[in-house]
């Protein structure tokens, strides 16, 4: 069976996350719906990531395996007609070799986490950002995103679900940036690594925030890490404001 990657959008706002749920809609269903329309059977496809309810994506990878040989523009055209009205996109397409796999093979997951200080409820992004109504830091929570960084055990900052293995993982970058709009101060949390844990993110930058409010300090973000206990972390941020942005492989399937 000829398999395709698939380069994916989405707003996560009406979704209940990527995974197929029998009783909620998500991203996985919406796309093996569309996938039923061009071929009638059962589809399942594999992603690179699992966003949680409300998570968005600019850049998710999935894979999926069809009978017959598809042109991949006119599988990715295909796939966007079906999938209407649902906010989800095949932003491109790419035919790989039967054994690539969306998850398995990827070497690294990029996350961008959009958080906005302005007083003012937000009208054309609600749901896009974290909106708080104090302004923030940067250079502290550079600080203490800084502690963070390399190879850690990061229970501290894991959902107490969270179905890894183990906590050990190597974070690659943190980086905070801070971007003045006319109507807000935005900062960015550009995260990588080649795993993550569940929540480690939004447990990141919820523990981060408070560092730039002045409530905690970089020593304290050492303290929860070294802590490795659940309870030491921050409060964990709401997932609106995080997009799961990019995932890498040894060789780019889009880059054709």
């Amino acid at each position: 069976m000829p398999r395709y990657a698939l380069l994916v959008e989405y707003d996560g706002a009406p979704f209940a996350g990527w995974q197929r749920q029998n009783d909620q809609p998500s991203v996985q269903g919406a796309i093996e719906a569309a996938l039923t329309k061009l071929e009638p059977r059962a589809h399942t496809i594999a992603a690179a990531g699992r966003t949680d309810a409300g998570v968005h994506a600019t850049g998710q990878v999935a894979h999926c395996d069809m009978e017959r040989e598809w042109d991949p523009f006119r599988l990715s055209e295909a796939l966007n007609f079906h999938l209407k009205p649902n906010p989800v996109a095949i932003v491109n397409c790419a035919r790989v070799g039967d054994a690539w796999h969306a998850r398995f093979d990827a070497t690294e997951r990029r996350y961008l986490f959009r958080l906005i200080a302005r007083r003012a409820p937000l009208t054309f992004q609600d749901g896009q950002l974290w909106r708080v109504n104090h302004q923030l830091d940067a250079q502290a929570m550079q600080a203490g995103a800084d502690r963070l960084i390399g190879l850690h055990d990061f229970t501290t900052f894991r959902s107490s679900i969270c179905q890894a293995k183990s906590p050990v993982k190597t974070l690659d970058e943190l980086t905070v940036k801070e971007v003045q709009h006319a109507n807000g101060t935005e900062y960015q949390f550009h995260v990588r690594a080649r795993s993550f844990l569940h929540n480690q993110v939004r447990s990141f930058v919820g523990t981060l925030e408070r560092v730039g409010a002045g409530a905690w300090t970089a020593d304290d973000v050492t303290a929860a890490l070294e802590a490795k206990d659940r309870a030491a972390c921050g409060p964990v941020c709401p997932p609106q404001g995080l997009y799961l942005a990019g995932v890498e492989y040894p060789v780019d399937p889009f880059a054709a």
